[in-house]
């Protein structure tokens, strides 16, 4: 999607946003909110603090339109490491169980990874963002609890091996939806007889938008003016936009 002529004024738009590790996506939202001061600034994907890379930023009207960036694939670049499962499938977490790796060769990681391209379940872990009963899950994970909680069809479009440096892997995936890739870091660990856990992960891309199109942090905050913002905004068609903008008026 490329940036056009906007027919609702310039701060209805998609920012995509390069996020650092050390924010929150809510992190992002707010200091877009309150730099270029829009009332109305949410996101459609989030990504885990220690994640990086594409965020989409939808200002104004264009929150009205998250449910149609949601439901678009993700690409991500990331980082496995064999022979630990921590508390939340990823570095950010405790350490719960250690194991050896020492009988995984290439050719079964290359096996086992293959095996998992296409669409299978994943069980969201504790540490994540699904609501149950009304409770988010990651707040019954800092009780120490943990309950039963339904299995969810994903889709693996695509998982490639960039390289093997073992306990080490690298790796491409192209994902559906509310995929959790930290998930499946755990999940191809113990299909290979020990442990993993994701250790790097970046987004670059999320459906239309890759990371070519993003705009760091830092940049923004060397912005100034609000009318600086513009230049980066992406915009959809007349219609579909002027619909939302119709929407955020009627609140």
């Amino acid at each position: 999607m490329n940036a056009g002529k906007n027919p609702i004024g310039f701060i209805n738009g998609v920012l995509i946003v390069d996020k650092p590790g050390d924010w929150t996506s809510h992190d992002v939202c707010q200091f877009v909110r309150k730099k270029f001061s829009i009332p109305k600034v949410g996101h459609a994907g989030i990504l885990d603090r220690t994640a990086t890379g594409v965020l989409v930023v939808l200002l104004g009207a264009y929150t009205k339109l998250s449910a149609r960036f949601l439901n678009e694939a993700k690409e991500y670049e990331g980082v496995m490491e064999l022979g630990a499962k921590t508390s939340t499938h990823d570095a950010a977490g405790d350490i719960l169980q250690s194991s050896s790796w020492d009988h995984v060769g290439e050719s079964t990681v290359r096996s086992v990874m293959k095996s998992f391209r296409g669409e299978r379940e994943q069980l969201p872990p504790m540490a994540s963002a699904v609501k149950l009963g009304g409770v988010r899950l990651y707040k019954l994970a800092r009780q120490g609890r943990e309950i039963d909680r339904p299995t969810k069809m994903v889709n693996i479009y695509d998982l490639n091996i960039r390289r093997i440096e073992l306990p080490r892997i690298e790796f491409y995936c192209r994902v559906s939806k509310g995929t959790y890739v930290r998930t499946l870091a755990n999940d191809i660990g113990e299909a290979l007889g020990t442990h993993a856990f994701l250790k790097v992960l970046r987004r670059t891309a999320s459906g239309g938008f890759k990371i070519e199109d993003s705009v760091t942090i830092e940049h923004l905050k060397a912005l100034k003016f609000k009318e600086e913002l513009k230049p980066y905004l992406r915009y959809l068609p007349h219609a579909e936009s002027a619909s939302a903008a119709q929407a955020l008026t009627r609140e």
